[in-house]
């Protein structure tokens, strides 16, 4: 994560995020062009500050951009599939594919399990489908919300 990657702190939890806007980033990463498919991932980490378990499957994330549009999240298996229609990919080794399934979705935040003050901290990426399933050129004014907390949150990611 990087240091100037914007934060906001809600007392028990504290959200950092920052979009991958960078095409050479993301080729390095994923080893493919998220952009040319129309996704944006967002590296998110969640940082426990108090003693007691978080549980984090009711939290909710939001994107919209300076349009006030929202993008579509996806979960890691339907990215997947963008990006192999987008670049043309219908013929391929299995057993490549796999690899690429397993690796891709290893990226994905967790959060199906508890956060515990002995884990402290969890990172991952969030995909998101633009509005127009068109590439992702350079969005403006991102704000990330998270929807499920005692109180919303909203982080500007530029």
């Amino acid at each position: 994560m990087p240091v100037n990657a914007n934060s906001v702190d809600v007392g028990s939890l504290t959200f950092r995020a920052v979009p991958l806007l960078n095409d050479e980033e993301s080729q390095a990463l994923f080893e493919a062009n998220v952009q040319l498919a129309g996704l944006l991932p967002v590296r998110v980490e969640i940082v426990h500050n108090s003693g007691d378990p978080m549980e984090l499957k009711k939290v909710r994330f939001q994107l919209r951009d300076a349009d006030g549009t929202s993008w579509k999240s996806l979960p890691a298996k339907q990215a997947i599939a963008r990006i192999l229609k987008a670049n043309g990919v219908y013929a391929y080794n299995p057993k490549s594919r796999q690899t690429f399934e397993k690796e891709f979705v290893s990226y994905e935040l967790d959060l199906k399990s508890p956060l515990t003050h002995g884990e402290r901290r969890r990172a991952g990426f969030l995909f998101f489908q633009s509005p127009k399933k068109e590439p992702v050129a350079s969005p403006q004014r991102l704000v990330l919300s998270v929807q499920g907390l005692a109180q919303p949150v909203n982080i500007s990611l530029n």
